[in-house]
């Protein structure tokens, strides 16, 4: 793609979204609705989270989004282009993770992205050795390029099938749980991976169910659940929607459990020195005031900042998988 090219495709994405669906359906024989009436915007130059539990319709998107399954009804456009229809002009531009990687057991993690690359028509067949070995590199498989892909852990499996997606520069990266599998140093490594990828101008489109995982690389987000899309938006947008939890530090804790009560703070707890709370809606100044004046020896008052896990039980009533 040359300069020219380029810096259209790029203000395309930006007018249009990376990632535009509307009223995206989903129905399988059978009658189950696994995706319902999807509105669905993704900014160019974004790293945005498609959050919800397990069974909440984000895999069956990616694979509508990808054109690998036809919609029962609505449109997704990809990089400007409708799909399914336009799949074989924008795949090439796009590197995907769906569902874990498909590896070669019997060839090596190597050779597994010599063949992908091959499959590239695309790809320059004389630069093909070493953009695998840069792909191994970026994904920390380096010593391992030479194992069997069937001896592969599977944290391993699943940086190899990334790897598999960073063989050539893309405008758009889709990765389905890109951390399954990994213990905590390699989850790090992969986040850090998305937000250099990110920086170097890649929009990246993470699905994942750990909210943690959202927070800590995403910039913007939207939450699925039972087929249906919850919201979207920035992800400190959505943070600040929901109130976090006030927090009351001191050693008359069933006192100040009263105090609060009387204030109009919901669900109140008392555990050792603190009292936690549903802030009122009240100048919080005048709480504090009402606590001091009943005698409750304060030594810590405040709110904390609400997270994008106090968002989504906020929006839907339901606890979450936060640990994974």
């Amino acid at each position: 793609m040359d300069a020219r090219s380029a810096t259209e495709a790029e203000r395309q994405d930006a007018g249009a979204g990376v990632i535009a669906t509307r009223g995206l359906t989903k129905r399988y024989r059978g009658g189950q609705l696994a995706v319902d009436g999807l509105d669905l915007t993704v900014p160019a130059g974004s790293v945005f989270g498609f959050l919800g539990p397990n069974g909440s319709g984000k895999t069956t998107t990616i694979r509508m989004l990808m054109g690998l399954i036809a919609p029962t009804s609505g449109t997704a456009r990809v990089l400007g282009s409708a799909m399914p229809g336009a799949a074989r002009t924008v795949l090439p531009h796009i590197g995907a993770l769906i569902e874990g990687p498909a590896l070669y057991g019997h060839l090596s993690g190597r050779d597994n992205l010599l063949r992908y690359d091959a499959a590239d028509p695309t790809a320059d067949p004389r630069t093909r050795r070493a953009r695998a070995g840069s792909a191994l590199e970026r994904v920390g498989l380096t010593a391992a390029a030479g194992k069997k892909a069937k001896a592969y852990s599977l944290g391993m499996k699943q940086r190899l099938g990334l790897a598999c997606a960073l063989l050539q520069p893309r405008r758009l990266l889709v990765l389905d749980e890109p951390t399954n599998g990994l213990d905590p140093q390699g989850m790090r490594e992969i986040r850090s991976l998305v937000r250099e990828l990110a920086s170097d101008g890649t929009t990246v489109f993470l699905s994942s169910h750990l909210l943690d995982e959202i927070e800590q690389v995403c910039t913007h987000a939207a939450v699925m659940a039972r087929g249906r899309l919850i919201v979207q938006g920035a992800v400190a947008d959505l943070a600040a929607g929901a109130r976090g939890r006030l927090t009351v530090t001191t050693p008359d804790t069933g006192e100040a459990a009263r105090v609060l009560k009387e204030q109009g703070a919901g669900d109140v707890v008392a555990a050792d020195d603190q009292v936690t709370a549903d802030p009122p809606e009240r100048d919080l100044a005048e709480v504090n005031a009402a606590l001091v004046a009943a005698g409750v020896r304060v030594r810590g008052f405040g709110v904390e900042r609400a997270s994008l896990e106090d968002a989504f039980v906020a929006l839907t009533g339901e606890g979450f998988d936060v640990a994974g």
